[in-house]
């Protein structure tokens, strides 16, 4: 009879661990950065969905319901108009959510671009993009923005009157397009230099790597170079910076529509209601507090969400 092994060897290949999956594992331990990840997630399904889920149109007014106080009717009570302040807030969420969606494309984009060309090619397209990096980082965000408002608006304003009389198409009196477009430009020109200084860092270091230099060897153009192997091996800080700036496009709207250079009334803006809310506080908080808390909440979480991916995508230099 022969003797049966006690036990059987058995060879086991170790499977290799993505780095966004390594990644992902170690987001998950990070207690804050779920919180935010939630909170991010649940804002962003808000924005989607949350105007067709509310009880009331956010232009809906109640003259026997003016300045009400929190209650079952009306979660955060209503403004002078008699609006449901939840419905304008949820709406809020949408408008916050586009602004900062689109504004932070486009400056990565621009940034990404321009970081990677300069960090690639040197000199002397990173000497002209870093001095119009350091130009437009000059320039007070407020003073640019007030200035791209006041120069554009009332120009086009007047262009599309001209054209709805021509033609009356309703299209052309809808000027929140011009509020969106004048945000977007303006919020995406002050936003791109800190994206194309990362990028311009982080090329600059990976440019003298051994697969660069054998990519070269084979006879890879350097705009082949830089689509696989320069941008792919830069996103991990770029992704970073991407979700904390998210957060700061929210703050920049919001503040800028305080201050009457945003989005304009009657569309609801975090920063507009903070605005007239804040006119009235004392007698009626919950219109402050309401836009105001969910801002405050919103800038939080993409905080902590930003401080998760770094210390996801950057386990060396996590504490």
């Amino acid at each position: 009879m022969s003797a049966i092994p006690l036990s059987t060897p058995e060879t086991v290949e170790e499977q290799p661990v993505s780095l966004w999956r390594d990644a992902w594992y170690r987001l998950k331990r990070n207690k804050l950065a779920v919180f935010g990840l939630v909170i991010v997630l649940i804002l962003a399904f808000t924005a989607i969905f949350g105007p067709y889920l509310t009880p009331y149109d956010y232009l809906g007014q109640d003259l026997n319901a003016r300045n009400a106080l929190p209650s079952m009717s009306h979660l955060f009570g209503t403004d002078d108009l008699g609006r449901d302040v939840f419905s304008r807030v949820v709406f809020g969420t949408r408008t916050a959510f586009l602004v900062a969606v689109i504004v932070t494309f486009f400056a990565v984009l621009i940034g990404l671009t321009l970081g990677a060309v300069a960090g690639f090619f040197g000199n002397p397209f990173d000497r002209a993009i870093m001095w119009l990096t350091d130009v437009t980082m000059s320039v007070p965000n407020l003073l640019l923005v007030v200035v791209i408002n006041a120069s554009l608006k009332s120009p086009i304003t007047r262009w599309m009157e001209a054209r709805y009389l021509e033609t009356l198409n309703p299209f052309y009196r809808q000027t929140i397009w011009v509020d969106f477009i004048l945000v977007f430009g303006s919020m995406a020109l002050i936003s791109w230099p800190p994206y194309a200084r990362l990028v311009r860092a982080q090329v600059l270091s990976i440019r003298s790597r051994p697969y660069i230099t054998a990519a070269q060897a084979l006879g890879l153009s350097n705009w082949v170079i830089i689509k696989r192997y320069v941008v792919p091996n830069a996103l991990g800080p770029l992704i970073v910076s991407v979700s904390a700036g998210l957060g700061t496009a929210m703050v920049l709207e919001s503040a800028f529509s305080f201050l009457g250079v945003g989005v304009n009334p009657p569309t609801p803006s975090w920063g507009n209601m903070i605005s007239d809310g804040l006119r009235v506080w004392q007698h009626y908080p919950h219109l402050l507090a309401a836009p105001a808390a969910v801002l405050g909440l919103a800038s939080v979480a993409f905080s902590f969400l930003g401080d998760g991916l770094n210390d996801a995508l950057n386990p060396r230099g996590s504490k």
